[in-house]
């Protein structure tokens, strides 16, 4: 059964859409090996607190660092985002709400004790693992 509050859509893009990846990016897969480069280990896509559905990409739990590594079109990055102009307010709804997601997970896991390092998947990787270098030093 159909989803009444998601808008139908071509054939085409549902099959894009459902080929997008949830773990494994090529930017979260760059930043974790660089990560291990630097001799760093650390949980893969798991809920930094218990209870909380949303699962960070990547957490240090002794150190209470929880990484995000976020798409430009899914989280709206002000460099990047597009617009999808089919279905045009269902999708600034969708995006909206994905934003306010991360900033209420921010606020969840910050109150918790825990650092939160968000990083676009366009950022370079050895300088995405150098912000969380120094999240990781500032939890010692």
């Amino acid at each position: 059964m159909a989803d009444a509050r998601r808008p139908g859509t071509d054939a085409g893009t549902s099959a894009r859409m459902a080929r997008q990846r949830r773990v494994g990016t090529k930017p979260e897969l760059a930043l974790r090996r660089e990560l291990h480069r630097r001799g760093k280990r650390f949980f893969v896509d798991r809920a930094p607190l218990p209870g909380l559905r949303r699962r960070a990409d990547l957490v240090f739990p002794r150190r209470k660092v929880a990484v995000y590594v976020d798409g430009c079109f899914w989280h709206s990055c002000p460099q990047h985002a597009t617009h999808p102009k089919n279905n045009a307010q269902w999708w600034a709804d969708k995006l909206a709400g994905n934003v306010a997601r991360d900033r209420d997970t921010d606020a969840r896991l910050a109150a918790a004790g825990w650092t939160v390092v968000r990083i676009w998947e366009h950022e370079a990787a050895d300088s995405a693992a150098d912000l969380v270098m120094r999240a990781l030093a500032r939890g010692v």
